[in-house]
């Protein structure tokens, strides 16, 4: 089991969703939770996308500018749910003597498919990242429009639900995290029109670089994100080799929307399903750092490990 349990106690780390139809609830609820905070001395994170953060700010008023408050617009800090979660933690890290209080909107209506099963997979992972902290993470839901199964599976991924007012309610949906991931394992689509499998092996990394590297100067990518292109193929490839049973094999296609992805299939094993999404420590010598550079560089990651090895997805956009 990856879960703890739903959190209870003083000091306990509080997970609840926010189900809010329309702006009204909207803002009474999460505004009436950044001035609980602020009440209390305890600075709060407010990462939701921006339409969100302009409404919030201009029904705060003053508090809108108070020293306690950080702003972030979610579209941007989390374009890649697997970066989100190690934002959150660099917040409360950076008030070690205080519970941190934050709003954290992951998925909002037009996420793609693709996103929302990432995102979802963040929010039942981050109840075992913060678990024993002083933290509070609030995340709110548009239930008119979201699709039906998104509201769901909230429901499984937060141990509360914050009711009208600030009553925190138990979820009885709420489900380890393992089984809302094994949930989000779903097959990977094959590419419209296919693309070639390249196999590689030790002493072959140098070759797999210069192939994408070559590769990428067809596309619409910039020269700066054809660079981050390479480095992160070149990260997983090297994971391969040195975890993957040294061998592995890569392919690469462009998206209709003049993206591309990058696939990367070996016979891996992940773990630790926190890897890539959490900061590494400046110690750890195993600790997922070219899953986490790769997650810095995509804008999106999927990941899927199986019996047979492990599959990782990087997509990059051309803008």
């Amino acid at each position: 089991m990856i879960n703890p349990p739903a959190p209870a106690g003083p000091g306990a780390f509080v997970h609840p969703a926010l189900f809010y139809r329309g702006q009204e609830e909207y803002l009474a609820g999460v505004g009436g939770f950044v001035r609980t905070a602020l009440a209390a001395g305890e600075p709060v994170l407010v990462a939701v996308p921006g339409p969100r953060l302009d409404a919030l700010r201009e029904s705060l008023g003053d508090l809108a500018t108070a020293a306690g408050v950080s702003w972030t617009d979610m579209t941007r800090a989390g374009r890649n749910p697997g970066r989100i979660l190690a934002a959150l933690q660099d917040f409360a890290d950076r008030h070690p003597d205080r519970p941190a209080r934050i709003v954290g909107e992951p998925i909002w209506p037009g996420r793609t498919r693709a996103e929302v099963l990432e995102a979802t997979r963040h929010e039942a992972l981050i109840n075992t990242a913060f678990a024993g902290r002083r933290a509070t993470v609030l995340c709110p839901y548009d239930e008119l429009g979201l699709p039906a199964a998104v509201v769901s599976d909230a429901r499984r991924t937060h141990p509360t639900v914050l009711a009208k007012g600030t009553d925190l309610l138990p979820s009885p949906d709420y489900a380890d995290a393992a089984e809302v991931c094994a949930g989000c394992d779903l097959p990977l689509p094959e590419p419209a029109g296919g693309a070639p499998w390249r196999a590689y092996a030790h002493g072959e990394l140098g070759e797999v670089r210069a192939y994408v590297e070559s590769w990428a100067r067809g596309t619409a990518l910039s020269p700066a994100r054809r660079g981050d292109l390479v480095l992160a193929v070149s990260e997983a490839a090297a994971n391969s080799l040195s975890h993957g049973g040294g061998k592995g094999a890569f392919r690469l296609w462009c998206t209709p929307g003049a993206g591309v992805v990058a696939e990367i299939r070996d016979r891996g094993r992940l773990t630790d399903p926190l890897a890539g999404r959490r900061r590494p420590s400046l110690a750890s010598v195993n600790g997922g750092r070219g899953l986490w550079m790769i997650h810095q560089l995509c804008d999106l990651v999927e990941v899927r490990a199986s019996d047979s090895g492990l599959t990782l997805r990087m997509h990059m956009a051309a803008s």
